[in-house]
């Protein structure tokens, strides 16, 4: 039987009135401006800078445990006499200044104290036994519930283990009461005579610390093992289990999750088992509709809870900071669209699937409704849900005309509980909220009751009507679109894991060959070659480089040389557009590249895919800037003088690549010399040659002319003094270590027999970055931060952090929660996408990290030291995972870079403590912050004095353009890479003044200075 929504318009419609006629004159209390979280919304839904500074006080509050931090962060959150603060507000921070008075101590103290009822209205208890009580009375109301534990973040596996417990004790609560609860409507032992009385959801996530959305199965597995033991307690009980369904990333691991435990053979018989599905997300039509037919293959009723979606911000912001298309619908009427065309096809299948209809919107509600009643659906199949704490006279409304509702209940701690308490009212103050404009704003029912189609064809049609500039510039016509970072991989992708792992395979049946020098465009062979190993397993050889001599030093750079005297005249859009062509080259490839990054130095799935998108980048950013400084500049604009400023190449530039970052730097050096009419000697580290020569193969490709890119891998102590010193190089651009980088300094200071140009050096070199954890810090977001800054790559990136300084009052919360989570990250082989962490780049790496991590011992008190390797014999270059405390600014571990896995924790009393700290080394590359203090972030931004600043994300993952990298101090010298000033210096600058006067006449230019 197929029905048509727009059929059933006129009695939704009707259905509406009559609801909204039932709770007439009856608001939500969030919206009562007799209480003061009614005068809160109301001030949030009329001032969107109160909104922002509230919602963030609100997500800090819960770790502001002293009077002092909590007076100082109403101070900064709500003390500037010059915002639209409400009054009440206001006048308190203004008060809180006055030396702790009592006056202060009390405002503080009301502050708190609202803010926490204010959370308490959405949760229905702290405790088992408030919750226990909090149900008892819904249910005598003739509510039904869904219990939720609040706190879905973890960030180790004894905090999943704690998650586990909180629902096995709510339960053991719950035991020793349901069974003296009477079926709802009708008594017995089931409510309304087919539903369980007991109904617990679960966030997936929270059970398995480790979970990646690149590992699947093994996501699966850590998350099925605490929540089978849920369910088998919920099924002793006659109980109801939900999957609740998180971000994108773990949607393909939920769905999975579902489908495993459903179909066990232990629980097949056990109807009572659901998930849940939003209808933000472009792909829910079709996820539902392959669930769907799943449950018919393996003849399995199935229960689908249907939701709009609580993360719509943070999906958008992810994909859009990625590069990704959008995945959720971004006008809110589409998604209403979404909910009404999935139920109907929900419903429809009513034999076989039940449905929880969770939604406020009264139009939604009456549309299930009027489907249930055309497509004869029973009772038995049917449910609604609102959330506890919200929509009251929805919920009222609901019970006289439905019976069957269920309040989803939270419970639990109020710090994870704020979190929640954010979403709620973000969800409530949104223009777009269905509450909001029913009852804080009074909307036209006609409004609110019409089609959402109809709604969202009248939004679109008024987006197009105010289109954005930069929308109608993008439609001027541009050979060259504006530079965008190339997007992220997306492993959620089922193809892209696939894609990679085929890519790996292919790699391996290319190991063992030889990379031959490429000087002039020919390849030459040498008898001396170095054999690159693979990390994991040094025995595989990813390949044998030929090892350059003096011989073939001298003979690239003469090749070198002649090519620039002629690419240096080649016009600048003709070079920049090599780049755009080896840019196309390396999207094509970008899998084979990634997978032989893995191999080669031991990057991981997701680090190498990111170094060859930054190459990417570079090679269009850098492409673009040419086309911006390689048009003639007239300098002035006197009458009867033409002057043109305007770049050459400087010359040969001998170009000496790291292994960290093995493509990606590498081809920045050489892109940015190539594109500014420099011919390059390219020395790659002996570490990573192989992938050295799959970049002069794209340049070949790329049809750039024999002799500006030349290959020339070989040993440093053999040939690379020749190389800076060679009279006829120009330029030297280097990353690597600060010891390797002044030695390139002093030796190309030294002027050459007939040398006639001073070398420039540009030199990216050591750091040892910090990262601050201020009092107030968010420890959910701070640990993984540290963890991934510190870890990431082995911590062989040359902003990885080594020094974690932690103020007092929170430094035993984040040092536990720091030590557990590096204690449970898997550490393996990086092929396999489970594993965090893998070895390190070779054995003199090893040795390295070993004797620092044996130093750290010694200065201090180790926090954490994994020495568990992968088993198996392979031999892996695998360094300890070491975390130690009790690091002074003075000592050895906390001035010299390690370049593995190694940090140090240091203690300060006080937030400039901190930063006088972080200030304490040679090196200025990198650091971070996690703070949200408002004051503490802008003094950072002044005196964190290093080239890259990151506050409250990690101080890694510097992307081309957005996050232009670079140092100084013992840091580096010369401009940051991936920015706009990069280019200059590969180039000297020339001016040609003309006199445009003949005989007394001079022709005008279009912006001559001339006379009115």
């Amino acid at each position: 039987m197929s029905i048509e929504i727009k059929a059933l318009d006129e009695k939704v419609v009707q259905r509406g009135k009559q609801f909204f006629q039932s709770i007439a004159g009856e608001a939500p209390s969030i919206f009562n401006k007799g209480w003061w979280t009614g005068k809160v919304m109301d001030w949030a839904m009329r001032n969107e800078d109160f909104k922002v500074q509230m919602f963030r006080f609100v997500d800090v509050l819960p770790y502001l445990n002293t009077s002092e931090s909590l007076s100082r962060h109403i101070e900064e959150y709500f003390g500037d006499k010059d915002a639209n603060i409400p009054d009440v507000l206001k006048w308190g921070a203004g008060k809180t200044g006055f030396g702790g008075g009592l006056v202060a101590m009390v405002l503080n103290k009301a502050i708190r104290a609202n803010i926490e009822g204010m959370a308490r209205q959405f949760i229905i208890g702290e405790k088992a036994s408030e919750a226990v009580k909090g149900i008892r009375q819904l249910r005598k109301d003739g509510f039904a519930f869904v219990i939720d534990l609040l706190g879905e973040a973890t960030v180790n596996e004894k905090e999943s283990d704690a998650y586990q417990r909180g629902y096995l004790e709510v339960l053991d609560a719950i035991q020793g009461e349901f069974r003296k609860w009477d079926g709802l409507d009708g008594g017995g032992e089931l409510d309304w005579g087919h539903a369980p009385k007991v109904n617990v959801a679960v966030k997936p996530s929270a059970f398995y610390s480790q979970a990646k959305a690149v590992d699947v199965d093994g996501s699966v597995d850590g998350m099925y093992r605490r929540i089978e033991p849920i369910y088998r307690k919920v099924k002793e009980m006659g109980g109801f289990l939900c999957i609740d369904m998180e971000q994108l990333k773990y949607k393909e691991i939920t769905i999975e999750l579902y489908k495993r435990l459903r179909s066990a053979p232990e629980h097949r018989d056990y109807p009572h088992l659901g998930i849940v599905f939003q209808c933000y997300l472009k792909s829910t039509d079709a996820d539902v509709a392959e669930m769907l037919a799943w449950a018919r293959r393996e003849a399995l009723p199935i229960s689908i809870r249907l939701v709009k979606g609580a993360y719509w911000d943070s999906e958008t912001v992810i994909a859009k900071q990625n590069g990704w298309d959008v995945p959720v619908y971004t006008i809110k009427a589409e998604t209403d669209m979404a909910y009404e065309r999935i139920a109907k096809v929900i419903l429809e299948n009513h034999d076989i699937c039940h449905f929880a209809c969770a939604s406020h919107n009264i139009r939604t509600i009456s549309a299930v409704q009027e489907l249930a009643s055309a497509l004869c659906v029973p009772e038995s199949r049917l449910e609604f849900q609102v959330l506890y704490g919200m929509a009251e006279p929805v919920r009222k409304g609901l019970r006289n005309v439905a019976r069957r509702v269920r309040l989803y209940c939270p419970y639990g701690d109020l710090i994870p509980g704020m979190a929640y308490l954010v979403r709620r009212l973000l969800e409530n103050t949104a223009n777009e909220s269905f509450l909001r404009q029913s009852f804080a704003e009074g909307a036209e029912l006609e409004r609110l009751l019409e089609n959402p189609e109809k709604t969202a064809q009248r939004e679109i049609a008024a987006r197009k009507d105010v289109a954005p500039a930069s929308t109608q510039m993008a439609g001027r016509a541009s050979a060259i679109p504006p530079f965008a970072n190339f997007p992220n991989v997306d492993f959620t992708i089922p193809a892209a894991r696939a894609a990679m792992r085929q890519a790996l395979a292919d790699v391996r049946r290319d190991f063992g060959r030889t990379c031959p020098l490429v000087i002039g465009g020919r390849e030459v062979k040498t008898p001396d070659t170095l054999a690159s190993y693979n990390p994991a397993n040094p025995a595989e050889i990813i390949g044998h480089v030929c090892q350059a001599g003096l011989k073939e030093t001298r003979e690239a750079i003469a090749c070198a040389r002649k090519a620039y005297l002629a690419w240096r005249d080649v016009e600048p859009a003709q070079r920049a557009k090599v780049l755009f062509k080896a840019a196309d080259i390396m999207r094509r490839d970008i899998d084979a590249l990634s997978a032989l990054q893995v191999l080669e130095v031991g990057k991981q799935w997701d680090q190498a895919h990111a170094d060859v998108a930054e190459a990417i980048d570079f090679l269009e950013y850098y492409g673009r800037e040419m086309l911006r400084l390689g048009a003639p500049r007239r300098m002035g604009n006197a009458p009867g003088e033409m002057n043109q400023y305007f770049y050459q190449g400087k010359g040969v530039t001998a170009v000496i690549g790291p292994w960290n970052f093995p493509l990606a730097i590498s081809c920045g050096m050489a892109a940015a010399a190539i594109v500014c009419g420099n011919s390059v000697v390219y020395k790659p580290s002996g570490l990573s040659s192989v992938i050295g020569f799959g970049l002069a193969r794209t340049f070949k490709e790329a049809g750039l002319p024999d002799g500006v890119f030349n290959f020339l891998p070989g040993k440093g102590s053999v040939m690379g003094d020749a190389l800076v010193e060679h009279p006829d190089v120009s330029v030297i651009a280097f990353t690597g270590s600060m010891e390797v980088g002044l030695h390139i300094q002093e030796k190309a200071a030294r002027v050459q027999p007939g040398q006639i140009q001073c070398k420039k050096v540009i030199a990216e070199m050591g750091g040892k970055n910090a990262i601050i954890i201020d009092d107030d810090a968010d420890l959910d977001e701070a640990v993984l931060g540290v963890l991934y800054s510190a870890f990431g790559f082995q911590g062989q990136k040359c902003s990885a952090c080594s020094r974690v300084i932690v103020l007092d009052p929170i430094y035993d919360r984040f040092t536990r929660r720091l030590a557990e989570a590096a204690s449970c990250i898997k550490i393996g082989p990086s092929e396999d996408p489970a594993n965090y962490m893998g070895p390190v780049v070779d054995r003199a790496a090893q040795a390295n990290v070993l004797k620092y991590a044996e130093l750290a011992c010694q200065e201090g008190k180790v926090l954490v030291k994994r020495t568990d390797v992968p088993q198996g014999g392979q031999g892996g270059c695998y360094a300890p995972l070491t975390i130690v405390e009790g690091i002074t600014r003075d000592m050895r571990i906390a001035q010299e870079e390690v370049f593995g896995p190694v940090l140090a924790v240091m203690r300060a009393k006080s937030f400039d403590e901190a930063l006088d700290i972080a200030c304490s080394t040679r090196f200025a590359l990198t650091g971070a912050v996690y703070s949200r203090s408002p004051r503490h972030l802008e003094k950072a931004r002044r005196e964190f004095r290093v080239g890259n600043l990151y506050l409250n994300k990690g101080s890694t993952g510097a992307m081309v353009e957005r996050h232009a990298f670079g140092g100084f101090n013992m840091s580096g010298v010369g401009s940051k890479s991936g920015g706009p000033d990069y280019l200059l210096q590969f180039m000297d600058p020339r001016l040609v003044s003309e006199n445009t006067m003949r005989r007394g006449f001079a022709p005008v230019e279009a912006d001559d200075d001339w006379v009115a």
